[in-house]
């Protein structure tokens, strides 16, 4: 054995025997609690030690015994938004204190590359107006929590990172979609608000679930566990690494931006989204918490992939009548050929941020749903299309709308024109004399500007009316 690997734990053995307490590494100074609600404080000392917890919001004193294996937990009411508040800890005379703690609202966010980008950017993927976000970063209501990647092949209670009040340098290397979701949220509810980010760039969902909950799924399960998988997308993997030492800290709700990487399984997608929330509502026993999420951009990939991921987003959007207290926004109006990474975060944090201004907080008067397809009716050679959420009616935004395909019995689709008649919409091509059916935005990623929103400037969901499977 190396001589400092032999002091290492010559060092932690002798913590453990002074009755070092330690307290959880997702609690610290400068965290966030959730206002009006239970939440946990815990941690590990000696076996059987004796710890005091006093909590200054409600100036309660709790006392408990930590296990047989060292582990103690507390569960303490937190009142209404405010601060700053403490935390103190004692047993025997160890003494640990939490400061500049703050009671409001916490959500978590979690995904891939575009969860994981920060404000900084990376190279050839910047963030727009990324320079303007960190001359106004500053924020003492506002606090970040960064979990560090780790990839486990059993579930584990510790993570890396720690508690940050948001500033030009702490922003800069946050998630951008989390930060500018936070900001926005604080500046409307004007309460303190904790994001807490836990993502991985190129993960799979399956990577997000636990093992015993993938079961049920033998063919991604089979994919995400041959041993040449990279540990980020292995099943599990970062579920046990990166959501099971969050599970006791009680949240709000949770943000997902995540699919680019399952394009290749879509047909399993929304089962595995659905089992995934039901998954994560479940550990965090805190109830059916709002889980809203971002459906994937358009974006070239390669002929080999030529649809799927619309594919995709198709499962995307159907995995959504099926999850309770569930959102999704669509980005298909930000893609870029050939950056997987659009750089406009902030339209997709504001309508992130509209869902749950509407949604959980129950805020009047905002419109937040994006159009959806209802149904088609058949005159003639054109097809007449209604849809779901256009209170005041569509808008092209002046532009020719480009995104239309028809097809005939023969499935065969060819482009189409479309007008805005009033509330529906009007398609039709030369090309196909009696329509079957219609396909919007239902490709990769088509060099276009001619999108359909609705007058509240939220763009349609892509969407097709057939079922065929080529």
């Amino acid at each position: 054995m190396k001589p400092y690997n032999f002091i290492l734990i010559f060092l932690l053995a002798s913590s453990t025997l002074n009755g070092k307490i330690r307290v959880a590494s997702v609690l610290g100074d400068n965290m966030v609690l959730q206002r009006n609600s239970e939440v946990k404080i815990w941690g590990k000392a000696d076996p059987n030690q004796k710890l005091y917890i006093v909590t200054s919001w409600n100036k309660e004193k709790q006392t408990t015994i930590a296990s047989n294996n060292g582990a103690w937990l507390v569960k303490s009411k937190t009142t209404d938004a405010g601060g700053p508040y403490k935390i103190t800890i004692t047993a025997g005379k160890e003494k640990v204190t939490l400061q500049n703690i703050l009671l409001g609202e916490v959500w978590l966010c979690s995904g891939q590359s575009n969860m994981e980008m920060p404000i900084s950017g990376r190279r050839d993927a910047p963030v727009d107006g990324s320079t303007d976000m960190l001359l106004n970063a500053e924020n003492e209501q506002l606090r970040l929590f960064t979990v560090g990647i780790a990839s486990r092949a059993t579930p584990v209670d510790t993570c890396t990172g720690k508690w940050d009040v948001a500033s030009a340098e702490t922003v800069s290397n946050f998630s951008a979609v989390g930060y500018l979701f936070a900001k926005h949220l604080q500046q409307q509810l004007k309460v303190p608000v904790g994001i807490m980010c836990s993502s991985w760039g190129g993960s799979r969902i399956e990577a997000w679930m636990k093992k015993e909950v993938l079961a049920s799924f033998p063919e991604p399960l089979k994919q995400t566990t041959l041993e040449k998988t990279p540990e980020h997308q292995r099943a599990s993997f970062l579920y046990n690494g990166m959501i099971a030492p969050l599970l006791n800290y009680t949240i709000k709700g949770v943000l997902w931006y995540q699919g680019e990487a399952n394009i290749v399984n879509y047909q399993d997608y929304a089962a595995l989204l659905v089992s995934m929330v039901k998954n994560w509502r479940e550990d965090f026993a805190i109830g059916e918490f709002p889980f809203y999420y971002v459906q994937i951009a358009p974006y070239y990939y390669s002929n080999s992939k030529a649809r799927n991921a619309a594919f995709q987003r198709e499962a995307q959007y159907n995995a959504m009548s099926k999850i309770p207290n569930a959102g999704m926004v669509t980005t298909f109006d930000l893609g870029e050929e050939k950056n997987n990474h659009p750089a406009d975060k902030e339209t997709v944090s504001k309508r992130l941020v509209l869902w749950a201004l509407a949604e959980t907080y129950q805020y009047k008067g905002i419109p937040y749903k994006s159009p959806t397809y209802k149904n088609m009716v058949v005159k003639d050679s054109v097809v007449v299309l209604t849809f779901n959420n256009i209170v005041n009616g569509l808008s092209s935004k002046c532009n020719e709308i480009e995104c239309f395909e028809i097809a005939g019995s023969d499935s065969i689709f060819y482009p189409a024109k479309a007008t805005i008649n009033q509330r529906q919409v009007r398609v039709y091509s030369p090309a196909v004399k009696v329509p079957v059916a219609v396909r919007y935005g239902f490709y990769n990623y088509s060099k276009t500007s001619g999108y359909l929103y609705n007058t509240a400037g939220l763009p349609v969901v892509p969407f097709r009316t057939d079922h065929w499977e080529n």
